[in-house]
């Protein structure tokens, strides 16, 4: 399992916490939306969207909960992400894949907020994330002829 905390249940009921963003490309332009329109990252690491009008809609509550519940946020919750990845025998399938890239946003929104060592270390993160990424669209490529 690549996201464990999606498999959690939700306190306020007896669903799944499973959310995922992109249903339609309308979800996909929302998405993208969401994220140019400036993201808060709190010293808690919650991250929030600083437009209210995006931050009121819908699949702004469903993007929250991926960012604040499932996408994991330590550097080594990230590594550990990055290797189950890279021995992936499979295409992601789509919330794998969105909650991989959103992991990838916030891990280059720490490369930028650090220094030195910590820097260095969120970089590399990013680099195996997006490796991980890379390799998930050429999977049907990448495969040896029968």
């Amino acid at each position: 399992m690549l996201f464990p905390a999606a498999q959690r249940f939700k306190r306020s009921s007896a669903a799944f916490l499973n959310p995922v963003l992109q249903n339609s490309l309308e979800d996909v332009v929302l998405l993208y939306e969401f994220l140019l329109a400036e993201l808060d990252i709190d010293k808690h690491q919650r991250i929030s969207i600083k437009d209210e009008e995006l931050a009121s809609l819908r699949k702004a509550a469903e993007f929250d909960t991926i960012c604040n519940e499932i996408i994991p946020k330590s550097i080594t919750e990230i590594r550990r992400l990055s290797s189950r990845l890279s021995s992936y025998p499979r295409v992601l399938k789509k919330e794998d894949f969105e909650r991989t890239v959103l992991t990838m946003v916030y891990t280059a929104y720490r490369a930028a907020q650090s220094q030195g060592h910590q820097k260095d270390a969120w970089a590399e993160s990013f680099v195996s994330l997006y490796k991980a990424l890379k390799h998930d669209l050429m999977f049907p490529y990448n495969k040896e002829p029968s």
